[in-house]
Formats: C-alpha cells, structure tokens, sequence
C-alpha cells in the first residue's frame, strides 16, 4: 500500500470509518493548521482555541467514523463549519466578544506566500502581518470573519455564505466593507502595507 500522504481524502475517510489511526493522524495533520488558525482568529485566546481545536477534531473524527459524514468533494468546508459552529458557541456561552489576546511566537499570517528575498524584505513582511492582525481586531467582527475565511481558509463566497447563514451578496458585502475599512485604517494611520 501507498504511504498514507499520497491517499485522498476519501481514501481515508475509508480508513478512519474501519478506526484507522494512522489515517485519521494523515487526515488531521492535512487540515490541522487552517482549523486551528480559523478558531484562533475568531476565539483570539490560545489556550480556549487549543481546547476548541481539540474538540472539533474529535467531532470530525467521530462523524467520519460514524458514517454520518458522506463524502460529496465539500470536506474543508464541512470542517470549517464544524470548527467555525464551536467556536461561536463558545462566544454565545461566554456572552461576549472575543478578546485579543495574541499568541506568543505563533504568526497566523505566515500562510501567506510572501517572497523572502532578504533580511529587509522578511522585517518589512513581519511588521506588514502584524499591523494586518492587529488591523483586523479593529473592523466588525463580520467582517473579519469573511475577510478570514476567503484569504487564509480559501473558501468561495458560496461556501463562506453557507457557513455564516447569509446570502452570497451579504458575504461579498461584507468583504468589501471590511477591505474598506482596513483601507481607511491603514489611511487613517499612515500605515503602509
């Protein structure tokens, strides 16, 4: 048999629903960094992701292998909402907005493919994410949450408007007003990207 990092998704889902671990470990470790940094971003605490990470995980895992998660190609964003539910009803129990608590050492935005061609460009790209992190805190929690979902969960308007219940318009209104207003803030500050 192949190793299991050349296996498709469905391939292990296959696996996992016959209590494959190392299948599940393949599956977890594909999708890990886009469910925890997804959680992060909305919950904005470490160690309540950590635990909010934990939990998704098991859910996954316990849907896949319990047959109640056919497989139709829509994975990533069946997790995500998975993700993105717990996370919100952490917030509703909680009854607050998500504090900013910034990780230490942990940059979310490294995903983005910048290219390091030097010491000046690397500084110039760190200090570029974190006044972009620290820019999102700023704008309405709706729109950071589409802003987070299409440029670092790679999710379509279709899919980020079916995770959040709203209609697709409403998602790219959202993305739009939140461009606008990191915009206006980078404006506003004399911040350059």
């Amino acid at each position: 048999m192949l190793s299991l990092k050349n296996q498709t998704d469905e391939v292990l889902f296959g696996l996992i629903e016959k209590n494959d671990v190392k299948a599940t470990a393949e599956l977890l470790n594909r999708y890990k960094g886009k469910f925890y940094t997804a959680i992060f971003l909305l919950i904005k605490d470490k160690y309540i992701t950590q635990d909010i990470f934990q939990d998704a995980c098991i859910k996954i895992i316990h849907c896949i292998r319990t047959g109640k998660y056919t497989e139709d190609g829509k994975f990533l964003p069946w997790a995500m909402r998975v993700a993105r539910n717990l996370a919100i009803d952490h917030i509703r129990q909680a009854k607050r907005m998500p504090k900013v608590v910034l990780p230490d050492g942990n940059d979310i935005f490294s995903v983005i493919n910048f290219k390091e061609k030097s010491i000046e460009d690397t500084t110039m790209q760190k200090q570029s994410r974190n006044r972009i992190r620290l820019m999102l805190d700023l704008i309405p929690y709706e729109q950071r949450e589409v802003i987070v979902m299409r440029l670092y969960g790679d999710l379509s308007f279709k899919q980020i408007a079916e995770l959040t219940e709203v209609s697709v318009n409403t998602a790219l209104g959202r993305m739009r007003y939140g461009l606008l207003s990191l915009r206006k803030i980078a404006d506003e500050r004399g911040i350059l990207l």
